[in-house]
């Protein structure tokens, strides 16, 4: 017998509405920015800065996953101004992680993707208000 009383991991769905988007967008920044917290410091890393630590192809790698991010904006029918704001804040994280080894440092403070997220969500809020979300603790079920 399968138990499905678990907590579940929310799988985002491949529409195209403005809801689906926003959950698949939320998802790669937290895979990128927040996949695991690292103890002591308490600050959240992911799969970006670790892509970092591998010299040429993770920064490439890392680039790709965060250009995706800017495509699903472009999706979204975002202005070009917004969309060259993601653009750059994506270029400035490829820049920084190019610096062999040490480049993942900077990375671990300036977060593109989340500042990305970020844009998308005004966006979203302003012109797609049905989408927006609360963010809110998990409390035990009853």
């Amino acid at each position: 017998m399968v138990d499905n009383t678990g907590p579940r991991l929310p799988i985002p769905q491949l529409g195209t509405d403005p809801q689906s988007v926003r959950q698949r967008v939320e998802a790669m920044e937290k895979l990128l920015e927040r996949m695991f917290v690292v103890p002591g410091i308490n600050k959240p890393v992911g799969l970006d800065v670790i892509l970092d630590l591998i010299p040429g192809i993770g920064d490439v790698a890392a680039a790709a996953l965060g250009a995706y991010i800017v495509w699903e904006a472009k999706n979204l029918g975002m202005s070009k101004t917004q969309m060259t704001r993601m653009a750059g804040n994506v270029g400035v994280d490829f820049l920084l992680g190019l610096i062999p080894w040490v480049g993942a440092i900077p990375d671990f403070f300036f977060r593109s993707n989340t500042r990305n997220l970020k844009i998308i969500k005004r966006h979203l809020e302003k012109h797609h208000a049905g989408t927006a979300t609360i963010d809110a603790p998990v409390s035990r079920r009853s």
